[in-house]
């Protein structure tokens, strides 16, 4: 029921998000003077920068897998990644691509299923921990900018100002620190034997420790892995600089970059389907209370951005279709996906206790 509701209440704030990017007319008719003067040029530029983007991924999760004597082939390797990329963004949630290439991974794996549940969790771990940093650095840098009086001040609505979402960003990025900080103690110290079973997480805590515990002990490639993660992060962020630059945009990359943080952590929130609506929301409070960006201009970078992740992430789909994991002779739902991965997760928490 809760999941049923979540869908619904998502669903509905993505249709009113997309209705408000294009239920005005005057917007909609600048939208399409913005795509007839684009220079397409520059989305070439954005899809190449996202290309790096995903070959940063597969480095970095080559490298985790490595740690864990997983050796697969580049070309398997590149495959997983890409069908866990796929089922990321169109599957609601966030979630559902890592649910797959940990399936996956574990048939092609079955005598290190544990290892391959760690480098996934991993993944994610040292990503968040990249953006933290990132985020950390720029808002800290450009602080006095980003929060600066604008014309938005004298709108009484908040969601207008992008003073607010600085702060939602601050009150996020306090929480990412210190649930990081809480699992490296609980970690460090060994306290989770000190926890009752039914404390709320206590498995995944006993993954995130078990996971700390083997890639500290690896630190060269843990910081192999953690650089290209900053790879990934900040060739996101020059995807949507490229995009505005197509649009014409004029807005400086350090400006650019330090809106992006606040923009990707803001759309990755389980408020719509895959940030669609908000996503364009926020670039246009920012943009154009911060750089004078066209409302217009700022919703198709949002839209167009997203387009290019989009269709970079398609060929995932086109490798699923053919992908056959070792031992299985059809495709597995994904309700059995999940429900295989919950039964399975279990199990290697207790033999980690």
């Amino acid at each position: 029921m809760k999941k049923i509701l979540l869908t619904a209440l998502q669903l509905a704030v993505t249709g009113a998000l997309l209705y408000w990017v294009f239920h005005d007319p005057a917007v909609r008719t600048a939208m399409g003077v913005a795509i007839r003067e684009a220079d397409f040029r520059w989305i070439v530029a954005a899809i190449l920068a996202y290309v790096v983007v995903e070959v940063g991924a597969v480095v970095r999760w080559r490298i985790l897998l490595k740690v864990q004597g997983i050796n697969l082939t580049t070309p398997r390797i590149t495959g997983l990644f890409l069908i866990g990329m796929f089922y990321n963004q169109f599957l609601p949630g966030g979630t559902g691509g890592d649910v797959v290439k940990t399936y996956l991974l574990w048939k092609e794996t079955p005598g290190k299923k544990p290892g391959a549940l760690l480098a996934v969790l991993f993944d994610r771990m040292i990503g968040l921990i990249a953006l933290i940093i990132i985020t950390g650095v720029l808002i800290f840098l450009r602080y006095s900018w980003l929060t600066r009086e604008t014309a938005a001040q004298l709108d009484s609505n908040a969601l207008h100002n992008p003073r607010f979402y600085v702060w939602v960003v601050l009150a996020v990025f306090g929480s990412s620190v210190l649930f990081v900080v809480t699992t490296f103690i609980v970690s460090g110290f060994n306290l989770l034997h000190k926890l009752p079973h039914k404390f709320p997480g206590r498995e995944k805590l006993i993954e995130i420790s078990a996971a700390y515990h083997l890639y500290a002990h690896h630190w060269r490639a843990t910081a192999g892995a953690f650089g290209a993660s900053l790879v990934c992060h900040l060739g996101t962020f020059a995807t949507f600089l490229c995009v505005a630059y197509a649009f014409r945009a004029g807005v400086a990359p350090v400006d650019f970059f330090a809106i992006m943080p606040i923009e990707r952590t803001i759309s990755s929130l389980p408020i719509s389907f895959a940030g669609v609506g908000t996503r364009e929301f926020i670039l246009q409070v920012m943009l154009f209370n911060l750089c004078a960006v066209p409302p217009a201009v700022a919703r198709m970078i949002g839209l167009t951005g997203f387009t290019v992740i989009l269709l970079c992430c398609l060929p995932g789909g086109i490798v699923y279709f053919f992908y056959k994991p070792s031992g299985e002779k059809r495709h597995v739902k994904m309700r059995e996906m999940k429900e295989e991965f919950v039964t399975l997760e279990h199990e290697i928490t207790e033999k980690e206790e």
